[in-house]
């Protein structure tokens, strides 16, 4: 059960909507449920002889009103307080007498009517859908003094928990008062009028969180908004200094003619000016030192940038794993990935990634605040994803973008678990959004290069694919895992296997080392996440179809014995066996 609170100045004009048949003739059978006294007129069902409806709801209008009348200019200037309550889709159809009980709850939780007062506001409930009522109240009570309705919000929602448990209703996740701001009903009817697919609000919002996204400096930040193509308005103080911004959709007007400013902090708690520079505080680091780990230079730009960024993904999993409060300083770096990578893949996953960075803002944001935040080498990371830009069209790009991928939705996974452990309702939801979105994206983007992959693990000579079977099915078990060595399942992995071995890896030890890095509980699919892993910590490339060389000394190159299982640390690659080892022969051509 949802409620939704707005402020008005017009009684009549309210009523008018309510009764009338909608922007969409989805207005049907508009009659009261429940008001202040019970005996307010109501223009919907008046039954009395040739009655006219424009009179009844000039009487109920002159009804609602009285007080306000009545104190004159010291009414506020917004006296209509108005509360839709719909119940979430799936629930069942509540009598007009359950509606009357949940109007009567929720004005006597947020102050507009208390139980027993007699000079509660005058209220009312209008029900014109199967699905929700409307509340409308005037904010003057019976003694001419105002309600004292603080957190009306807050209390509304805490009441429909209560309801829902009564009713038996779906049980809607707690808001902790960190989400973004929805937008008005009448921001929605004006994208609907404007042909608009989402309301100016949340296009503003995501293009402010790509801004940030990544971004080195404030000067930065504003110049990607500018780049953008919205308005941008800065708020200043006596001194000249910077308070705060506001940004405008071009072409947005109100009806005076003038451009729509929406301030940062409305858009989300966390676009304040001052949020975002304690968010850039942490600085980017020195791009040399990611790139120089990042292996090959004859990979295309965006295809190191996506493999170095992987190994630091792994390792924001790792800390949320660990349950500790600082690893929410990662959540908001994640996020800041999440709108990097769907700013530059390809378009077969740009939608899914856009709706998992979407889905996963909400997860950013709680009441916990890490003491030592450090998100350099994260959102260092997000950096060079946009400024490497797209491979659009290069089969490099679907690979590397897959590896990421399949790493970022056991992220989300992990941030789903970290805020559940703190009874974080509506952020573990959404970080389970966004690990569905991101298994869509990934099942576009590894389409391809697993299908090349498990094509050259059928190639395999016979012995040699028996050979990397043997260890596979050695291995999983180790680990409480199954392989299904009689299906194809395992044939990309026994390809990368092999390729490992060419560029004189030990196939026992990486595959040791992949599966240690972190639990694969939670993957949807094991053999991919080991074939992507094993791939990065053997400098393979990600799209099959390229070359496959040895690794470049001194690149990633620590000693590993194959007997020994790397846990939870820093992906590394294993070493290169001795030459005189059998296995340390020529690449295949």
């Amino acid at each position: 059960m949802v409620p939704d609170i707005g402020r008005g100045s017009r009684t009549h004009g309210l009523l008018v909507y309510l009764y009338g048949p909608g922007r969409r003739e989805e207005h049907t059978d508009a009659h009261l449920v429940g008001s202040w006294d019970g005996f307010a007129p109501d223009p919907g069902r008046d039954t009395s002889p040739d009655p006219d409806p424009n009179v009844t709801l000039a009487r109920l209008t002159a009804a609602l009103d009285l007080r306000v009348k009545q104190v004159g200019g010291r009414a506020p200037a917004k006296h209509v307080w108005h509360c839709s309550v719909r119940t979430a889709p799936g629930d069942r159809r509540l009598s007009d007498e359950e509606w009357n009980a949940v109007a009567q709850r929720i004005v006597h939780a947020t102050g507009i009517a208390p139980d027993g007062d007699p000079d509660g506001c005058r209220w009312i409930a209008v029900r014109h859908a199967e699905d929700h009522i409307h509340i409308v109240a005037t904010l003057v009570r019976g003694d001419l003094r105002n309600p004292r309705i603080n957190y009306d919000f807050n209390k509304a929602q805490a009441t429909c928990r209560r309801i829902e448990q009564k009713m038996g209703l779906r049980r809607l996740n707690t808001g902790d008062g960190t989400a973004a701001k929805n937008p008005t009903s009448a921001e929605k009817f004006k994208a609907e009028r404007t042909g608009r697919p989402e309301t100016s609000r949340e296009t503003l919002r995501e293009a402010v969180r790509q801004a940030v996204a990544g971004a080195d400096d404030e000067k930065e930040f504003f110049t990607r908004l500018h780049e953008a193509g919205l308005r941008v308005k800065m708020r200043h103080a006596p001194s000249g200094d910077a308070l705060g911004y506001n940004v405008a959709l071009p072409g947005d007007r109100n009806r005076h003619g003038e451009p729509v400013w929406y301030p940062g902090s409305k858009l989300a708690p966390d676009l304040s000016l001052p949020k975002i520079r304690l968010r850039l505080t942490d600085g980017i680091a020195d791009r040399a030192t990611p790139s120089a780990a990042s292996g090959r230079a004859d990979w295309s730009p965006p295809a190191r940038e996506r493999r170095s960024t992987t190994g630091i993904a792994e390792r924001a999993a790792v800390l949320l794993d660990s349950d500790d409060d600082e690893a929410a300083a990662q959540l908001v770096g994640v996020g800041e990935l999440l709108d990097a990578v769907a700013q530059t893949s390809p378009a077969a996953t740009r939608a899914e990634l856009a709706a998992a960075a979407r889905a996963f803002e909400r997860a950013t944001r709680s009441h916990v605040r890490a003491e030592r935040a450090d998100t350099r080498a994260i959102r260092t990371a997000a950096r060079g994803i946009i400024q490497a830009g797209s491979a659009l069209g290069r089969g490099e790009d679907g690979g590397t973008t897959a590896m990421l991928v399949s790493t970022l939705v056991l992220v989300a996974l992990a941030a789903a678990r970290w805020h559940s452990a703190r009874g974080h309702a509506q952020q573990a939801h959404a970080s389970r959004q966004a690990a569905e979105h991101l298994r869509a994206a990934y099942r576009q983007a590894a389409a391809t290069p697993m299908r090349a992959l498990r094509d050259q693990g059928r190639a395999l000579p016979e012995a040699e694919r028996r050979t990397h079977e043997a260890t596979i099915c050695a291995a999983l078990p180790e680990q409480g895992l199954r392989a299904d060595s009689s299906s194809t399942k395992t044939d990309a992995l026994a390809a990368t296997l092999a390729q490992a071995e060419q560029a004189g890896h030990d196939p026992k030890a990486l595959l040791q080392q992949a599966l240690g890095m972190r639990e694969l509980d939670t993957a949807e699919d094991v053999d991919d996440v080991l074939v992507w892993r094993m791939r990065r910590l053997a400098q393979l490339p990600a799209h099959p179809g390229e070359a496959t060389r040895r690794p470049q000394a001194g690149i990633g190159q620590p000693k590993l014995s194959a007997n020994r299982t790397s846990t939870r640390t820093a992906p590394t690659a294993v070493t290169r066996p001795a030459a005189s080892d059998p296995r340390n022969r020529p690449p295949r051509r």
